[in-house]
């Protein structure tokens, strides 16, 4: 009997590692579904539409773009995790959702770790910290001491617990000084707050600030990555004032957790030849945002990195949500 019960169970096995491969050999066979947790713009956004485009003319199946933006990414992340782990679903996720939210929310629908597979971290989209140019403030060290000067200085961000609040939390945190948070929907309120000097500092993605750059209404003095960056190397890394100072924002491609691993393989495969195409490399470094294509595995290690990371700057900083 005990026999028997073996031999039924391998063939059970066996089928469905056979249909598993099947599958592989066959995928796509239909649409694919990029999910993003944010609306039409951002920087998943854009990865979403310019690799979905080129994805589906190589593999031969429409790449279609579902934004589900609101709660803080969690309604498209939870989504995605809950979906058929059949490659046909697939997140666009980056930093926000994956890392930062598990450290800020007591609860959350989905587990990072555990509900997704990695295919591939996409890109990293540099963060620049954002002055008006009436200020002034020329570097890092100067906002330093225009800081020390005024306690209780305002700076703004796209809302508690984002990235760019906690890039000036960490700023603080590192430099001791007392400013005073302002949190704002998203870029669309506090870059014009910057504008306008309702704030004195703001942490913003290249695009949302390039045109106030080049009309001279804002001046860009540090970039949050711990080098400078290709496309404006003339800005320095707060690193070089702050030794230490590194805070990425990065969006990548991942499957729901049990996704057959040849599918998985394949896309990264595929996804990774699109970002590696001269022409879709120059149009992210046009818009601030620099490729990767990492592979799986090493894409999962920086989640887990982050998320410790994250863990240890939400607490010491006592940022909350909303």
């Amino acid at each position: 009997m005990k026999r028997r019960t073996v031999l039924k169970f391998a063939s059970v096995f066996a089928l469905s590692a056979l249909c598993a491969r099947s599958n592989a050999q066959s995928y796509p066979s239909r649409p694919i579904r990029f999910v993003v947790p944010y609306g039409a713009g951002g920087g998943p956004d854009v990865i979403a539409r310019l690799v979905g485009r080129k994805l589906g003319e190589n593999m031969g199946q429409p790449v279609v773009v579902d934004n589900r933006p609101g709660g803080a990414g969690i309604i498209a992340t939870e989504h995605v995790a809950r979906s058929p782990a059949d490659g046909y679903t697939i997140l666009v996720g980056d930093t926000g959702p994956l890392c930062i939210n598990p450290n800020l929310f007591a609860k959350l629908p989905y587990d990072p770790v555990k509900d997704f597979a990695p295919v591939t971290l996409s890109n990293t989209a540099p963060l620049f910290m954002v002055v008006n140019a009436n200020q002034p403030i020329q570097s890092v060290a100067q906002l330093i001491e225009y800081a020390r000067a005024r306690p209780g200085l305002p700076f703004g961000s796209t809302g508690n617990g984002s990235m760019h609040h906690l890039g000036m939390e960490l700023f603080k945190l590192m430099t001791k000084v007392d400013m005073t948070h302002i949190p704002y929907k998203g870029v669309a309120q506090s870059v014009p707050a910057v504008l306008a000097g309702d704030i004195a500092v703001v942490f913003a993605a290249l695009p949302s600030v390039l045109p106030h750059v080049k009309s001279g209404k804002v001046r860009l003095i540090g970039v949050a990555t711990g080098t400078r960056t290709k496309f404006m190397p003339e800005v320095p890394s707060i690193a070089e004032t702050l030794p230490g100072y590194s805070l990425t924002l990065d969006s990548g491609f991942l499957a729901p957790a049990g996704t057959p691993n040849e599918i998985v393989e394949k896309l990264h495969d595929e996804i990774v030849k699109v970002l590696g195409a001269p022409d879709i490399v120059q149009q992210l470094m046009n818009l601030g945002l620099i490729p990767i294509g990492s592979s799986p595995q090493q894409y999962a290690e920086t989640i887990r990195t982050d998320l410790s990371k994250f863990a240890k700057l939400v607490k010491e900083s006592g940022a909350r949500v909303d």
